[in-house]
């Protein structure tokens, strides 16, 4: 098999373009916002908002309504609840985010387990079934992710200043309250986009990884999302490849290749990659003992 028919077979099949389409919407979202989530170290919050609207997808299921309407209610809900939990100063943010995480997850738990047909999709929603996706979940992850890129856009500078100096934020009147929870919101409508294709488990590495990955390479903000959005869409049609020729979940098969990616930029990113250091180093070392005196 050539190469031109190992790309070309899969797409004879109607689902396999349904997903790849959900893939690169979603690995372009996901990385996008994600440059925003590593850069104020909120990728804990991100992996406790995906656990947290496993209470709003089983009640969604046991109501008959479509599970991203209960996982988005959920979401930007818990959201809101960890925001407001942590404003005061009374509770630490990283204490609001366990309380929230642990109690709503427990709360889906025990929703579930009077559900005993439910085992095949929780499976679905744990690692994302995206060969799966209908043509309603395609241009509802496509609404979505327009609308969280276009309020990304109009609020870029807003966000930027946030991201790096919040003082410089409240000393030019920012509304910085506003635009926390608006951040919030924006990771939880993401995470709502990205469910079928990846899960509820895995949804941090898309929000984290390609965007780590990018930090790497480039410092500017611009070029980071840019960079990011390139790896979170090569990674997920590259995984969607891989689960289809390998026969694995295609959750788990794009975080691998994300991962992989993310482990090479780690190792060989000019100047800040581990390897391309120490070979930096080792001509200057050379250069200092010889011009030590004997």
């Amino acid at each position: 098999m050539d190469w031109m028919s190992w790309l070309v077979e899969p797409l004879s099949y109607g689902f396999m373009w349904r997903g790849l389409l959900a893939s690169l919407m979603v690995g372009v979202i996901c990385s996008v916002l994600g440059t925003y989530v590593i850069l104020q170290g909120m990728a804990f919050f991100g992996d406790a908002l995906a656990h947290a609207i496993l209470p709003g997808v089983v009640l969604a299921y046991l109501a008959g309504w479509p599970l991203a309407v209960g996982a988005l209610g959920f979401g930007i809900l818990a959201a809101v609840g960890i925001g407001a939990l942590s404003q005061r100063g009374e509770v630490r943010e990283d204490t609001a985010i366990g309380i929230v995480f642990a109690g709503s997850f427990a709360l889906g738990v025990a929703l579930l387990s009077t559900v005993r047909s439910y085992a095949v999709d929780l499976a679905h929603i744990l690692f994302g079934d995206v060969l799966g996706v209908s043509p309603s979940d395609l241009w509802l992850t496509f609404g979505l992710g327009a609308l969280t890129l276009l309020t990304i856009f109009f609020f870029y500078k807003e966000f930027l200043v946030l991201a790096f100096d919040p003082t410089l934020a409240v000393v030019l009147r920012l509304p910085v309250t506003f635009l926390r929870y608006l951040l919030l919101v924006l990771i939880a409508v993401t995470i709502v986009t990205s469910l079928q294709t990846v899960g509820i488990a895995l949804m941090l590495a898309m929000l984290v990884t390609p965007a780590a990955a990018a930090q790497l390479l480039t410092h500017r903000l611009p070029y980071m999302m840019a960079t990011a959005a390139l790896i979170g869409a090569v990674s997920n049609v590259t995984g969607l490849y891989l689960s289809y020729y390998a026969n694995i979940a295609s959750g788990p098969a794009m975080v691998l290749v994300a991962t992989s990616i993310f482990i090479l930029v780690f190792l060989f990113a000019p100047r800040r990659g581990m390897i391309w250091r120490r070979l930096a180093a080792q001509p200057a070392a050379e250069t200092q003992r010889r011009a030590q005196p004997a």
